[in-house]
């Protein structure tokens, strides 16, 4: 079940927020209706993978136990650490990564190793980071342990972030679990909230990805048929559809939250207005690289350690972010890419030079466009298939009708993508001195006029899940 589905938005939705608020009064009771509703939500779209989530919630809880009762004794309670580690990680190694090695050890030393086939249980990255954040908090004492089952399970299973985040840390939340408090206001932010994050699911993100997949089809790279200009389209439609596809989706996480009295960080601020690497990634999906940062990057020194470990940490940490998102050489690069660049801007201070020049918008922007062709690709070759294009090194042609078709079809999207990307709602208001009672009025029925919209691409529309979804 996805958020963007007449079964979420007119079955699912209406009927747990009816269930929840009739037993709002009592927070064990409407824990586990929640509870409850997010473990059907997932085995609705999931049902096979369903005892997976399970055994994860279950063993997590009990090592979040193990670790309290033992946290005055630093070596049992590191060898509870450790072993949760060894488990969750284990975890995502055997269901994510095990085709993958198994794959790269028969082609590396010809091989012939049989390959498991194993289908990726949806949404396992992100609800075994928060697991283990859990009992990394709890480790840290950084959030009291849960001795209720049912809101660990609350925790890891809340339906509104469970399959594609944003990764919510166990401390940000863990007073709300029992003590959150709901409110109109809350209600009616969350609901717009949503509103504008399925506005940008269906209406920018989808109609992208229109433009995306006939650009990046095998056929259409072969035949020699994308010119530069056109590969250049494709690769900018791709990071907004990308963008629009998952900031969307945080929206819709945040405000359902939002409904239901959970207050989560915000994942993405404007990152397309960057000036430097390092500034696009403080701005994208903020909670995973603010996961990889306290979790893995600050545990092997951080910064506070001699040049050559520095950079030694950053592509650690950066080629472990790429296979987060995907087991496949495309990913390990796109890690490695960007892992590359930060380890630039941070050795020469090329990141902070940037930052205060206006060339930095473009150099920024080049990069992160061109490194996130590669996950797009279907593997290596054809990357590097695509790259030729863009840069006119196949003999593609600077411009033709294939090009001009996409700017006909798809160039009123393309112009909507840049400007909502950009922070226009301040500008009015700072720059331009726009009445705020006005801009909110204006905004509101626009929206309302837009959501309309979103819901008859939903009513008419095929099963389009989530980018984030295979991560």
């Amino acid at each position: 079940m996805v958020f963007s589905s007449i079964e979420f938005l007119f079955y699912f939705l209406p009927v747990t927020l009816i269930g929840y608020y009739a037993l709002k009064r009592w927070r064990k009771a409407s824990n586990v209706f929640l509870s409850v509703m997010s473990l059907g939500f997932y085995a609705f779209g999931a049902p096979k993978f369903f005892p997976i989530m399970m055994a994860s919630i279950v063993l997590n809880w009990l090592f979040g136990l193990w670790v309290d009762r033992v946290r005055e004794d630093r070596k049992k309670a590191k060898l509870a650490l450790t072993l949760m580690v060894v488990f969750n990680l284990g975890l995502l190694g055997v269901f994510k990564y095990l085709m993958f090695l198994m794959n790269s050890l028969n082609l590396w030393f010809s091989l012939r190793l049989p390959v498991p086939q194993i289908t990726l249980p949806i949404g396992i990255s992100f609800f075994t980071f928060q697991a283990m954040s859990y009992v990394i908090d709890v480790y840290r004492g950084q959030g009291k342990v849960q001795k209720n089952l049912v809101n660990v399970c609350l925790y890891i299973s809340f339906f509104p972030q469970l399959i594609a985040g944003p990764i919510v840390r166990y401390q940000t939340v863990a007073e709300e679990i029992e003590g959150r408090r709901e409110n109109l206001d809350d209600f009616i932010e969350g609901t717009v909230r949503f509103m504008r994050g399925l506005c940008k699911k269906m209406l920018l993100a989808n109609n992208m990805g229109l433009l995306v997949d006939t650009a990046f089809r095998p056929d259409m790279l072969n035949s020699g048929n994308l010119s530069v200009v056109g590969a250049w389209l494709a690769a900018c439609a791709y990071l907004m559809q990308v963008y629009y596809d998952f900031s969307g989706y945080s929206d819709m996480a945040i405000g359902l939250g939002r409904m239901f009295g959970f207050h989560f960080l915000e994942n993405f601020t404007y990152p397309f207005i960057c000036k430097s690497v390092s500034e696009f990634w403080s701005r994208w999906h903020i909670s995973l690289g603010s996961w990889f940062r306290d979790y893995l990057y600050i545990p092997l020194g951080g910064s506070r350690v001699s040049k050559p470990r520095l950079v030694f940490n950053m592509l650690v940490v950066w080629t472990l972010t790429g296979l987060w998102h995907g087991a496949a050489w495309t990913y390990f690069l796109w890690g490695l890419g960007f892992g590359l660049f930060l380890v630039v801007e941070r050795m020469t201070g090329m990141g902070k030079w940037m930052g205060r020049h206006p060339v930095g918008h473009f150099y920024a922007l080049f990069v992160v466009v061109t490194i996130t062709v590669m996950i797009r690709s279907d593997n290596v070759k054809a990357a590097g298939i695509f790259y030729a294009s863009m840069f006119g090194l196949n003999g593609a042609p600077l411009f033709n009708g294939l090009t001009r078709a996409f700017l006909r079809e798809y160039g009123l999207f393309l112009a909507a993508g840049v400007l909502f990307s950009l922070p226009v709602p301040e500008f009015l208001r700072d720059r331009l001195h726009v009445n705020p009672n006005l801009m909110k009025v204006a905004g509101g029925v626009a929206l309302l006029a837009l959501t309309f919209i979103a819901i008859t691409y939903v009513a008419v529309g095929s099963y389009n899940p989530f980018i984030y979804f295979n991560f």
